[in-house]
């Protein structure tokens, strides 16, 4: 959607351009047009940005001194930016917008050739999206008047597959947004738990006496027909704990649109965010527009990409929430990097107590992705021998493990690897 001033916008325009008479900007200048421009690039990187919040921004800058970078910088981050997660992005964007066009196009350029670094020396994946988004704003070369060659199906093949092993951290926005939309055919039937209920069943392997007792009374006491039954068997209680702290912020972002989608596609699961506090977010994700779920859990999360207290937030999780949602064979999913700036203070006890409450305890931690990855962080030592799976969480290849590993019946595996 393009972003063009409006009449109601010009009155706003001219006061800015005003102000900036004798400062940083001449009376003639281009304000109104770099902001606009400024949007579209906040656009291309995901923001989700349109018409009123380059209109509110340029109303912003009527209020205080363009010619003070700091003034400039907190009236748009105000006005233009919704969520804690996107304030480094609008950052890095500003510092690389607002200054000499031909240093940002170098940093852009420079943030791309990181790209062809080893895994281990990768450029921040904010400042890739940023540089993708600036590399967008050139003009591209005209297409050919001959039609291009029918190109086969091996092309998309193999983009595929390559995205199916792709680290979520080393992801584009737009690759991103396609692994968002696999995640959400992912289906997840759990291995379904015989309960103490029954149900009628005429084909049921167990006779139902008291029914067929009720059932004689038709005909005068004599039975006819036994009647049976058969016991119910539904999935167990989900679980997560996600961390979202600022070593884990990229991969809890798609990591949510995954438990989104099995919260909306089977009951009694339960979500739980922790930084340095918990939050329960299980009613916000059940909304079914994603978008909307997500905007409801930004607004009543205020830890976002801050610290770590792993061993506080599960032994608040067993103190408030433990006897509620753990019951019937519940599965337990914590998703975390073990890195506690507690240390291991009460995380070994926490995290024993969170495994004799529920059938199953499964740690999905994105340090496995290293094929040299060894336990040595105190917070890792502490919880593994307390654990029944320890698994990577990091690509669409290990959400796939996760949901056969979820719908099968193995049993499950204590201490993977020894602490």
């Amino acid at each position: 959607m393009a972003l063009t001033p409006t009449r109601d916008a010009a009155a706003i325009i001219g006061a800015a351009q005003a102000r900036a008479a004798g400062a940083a900007m001449a009376p003639g200048g281009h304000l109104a047009d770099n902001l606009l421009a400024f949007t579209r690039l906040l656009r291309r990187t995901g923001l989700p940005l349109g018409p009123g919040e380059a209109i509110a921004g340029l109303a912003a800058l009527t209020e205080i001194d363009i010619a003070d970078r700091r003034q400039v910088h907190a009236a748009l981050r105000a006005v233009m930016v919704h969520k804690r997660e996107h304030f480094e992005l609008f950052d890095q964007a500003f510092q690389l917008f607002w200054r000499d066009p031909e240093a940002a196009a170098h940093a852009a350029a420079m943030a791309l050739m990181d790209g062809n670094k080893p895994k281990d020396e990768k450029a921040p994946p904010v400042s890739r999206r940023l540089a993708e988004a600036m590399q967008e704003n050139k003009q591209k070369p005209k297409p050919p008047e001959e039609p291009p060659p029918q190109h086969d199906m091996t092309f998309t093949v193999s983009e595929r597959e390559r995205l199916q092993s792709m680290d979520f951290e080393a992801m584009s926005a737009a690759e991103i947004a396609q692994a968002k939309q696999e995640i959400r055919r992912l289906v997840l039937p759990l291995d379904e738990q015989r309960t103490r209920r029954f149900r009628p069943d005429p084909f049921g392997p167990v006779a139902d006496l008291r029914a067929t007792v009720r059932e004689s009374l038709r005909t005068g006491g004599e039975i006819l027909d036994l009647e049976r039954r058969r016991r119910i068997t539904r999935p167990p209680p989900l679980v997560a704990l996600c961390d979202i702290s600022g070593s884990m912020s990229r991969y809890a972002q798609v990591l949510l649109h995954f438990l989104h989608a099995v919260a909306n596609d089977r009951d009694r699961v339960h979500t739980f965010l922790f930084g340095t506090r918990l939050t329960n977010v299980t009613r916000q994700l059940k909304h079914r527009d994603p978008e909307v779920a997500f905007e409801m859990v930004s607004h009543i999360v205020p830890d976002w990409s801050g610290g770590t207290r792993i061993g506080e937030s599960i032994a608040l999780f067993n103190r408030l929430w433990g006897r509620r949602v753990l019951g019937q064979g519940a599965v337990v999913l914590l998703i975390t990097d073990g890195l506690d700036r507690e240390g291991a203070k009460g995380l070994a006890e926490a995290t024993e107590r969170l495994r004799g409450s529920c059938r199953r305890l499964i740690w999905l931690n994105p340090l496995l992705r290293f094929d040299g990855f060894q336990p040595k962080s105190q917070g890792i030592r502490a919880m593994l021998p307390h654990v029944d799976d320890f698994r990577p969480v990091h690509n669409l290849n290990s959400l796939r493990e996760l949901v056969a590993t979820l719908s099968g019946r193995q049993a499950a595996q204590r201490g993977r690897i020894a602490a």
